[in-house]
């Protein structure tokens, strides 16, 4: 079964066309060096929840959206070659060096691997 990592970030309203340019080029890198799929998607129907949410999760502040993304590779084996391949890739770390650059918050960034035992 394939492997995903996954990553949720807060992106300010006025910021996702810079943000969308970075994700357009970070997929074009990921694909080419062998991941299956990247997709990145804008928060439509997220709210607040009791006690948590993705708004929460992110510190969500006004003016701010939740962007929810995925990347799918074949195997964690092929994700760990991939991304030791995307890392190291001249394309990403000119941004990549410089976290002020970037069109939102790192450190209200969350990410992980995940291994699929449903897929249909």
């Amino acid at each position: 079964m394939s492997y995903v990592d996954g990553f949720v970030v807060p992106v300010p309203q006025d910021k996702l066309n810079a943000y969308r340019k970075i994700a357009r080029k970070a997929g074009a890198v990921w694909r080419e060096h062998g991941a299956l799929e990247y997709r990145e998607c804008v928060a439509d129907d997220v709210k607040p929840g009791k006690l948590t949410s993705f708004p929460q999760a992110v510190k969500l502040k006004p003016g701010e959206v939740v962007v929810f993304s995925w990347i799918v590779y074949k195997s964690r084996r092929d994700r760990d070659r991939i991304n030791k391949k995307v890392m190291a890739d001249p394309r990403l770390a000119d941004m990549m060096n410089d976290p002020k650059s970037m069109p939102f918050d790192l450190k209200r960034m969350f990410f992980g691997g995940f291994k699929t035992f449903v897929e249909l």
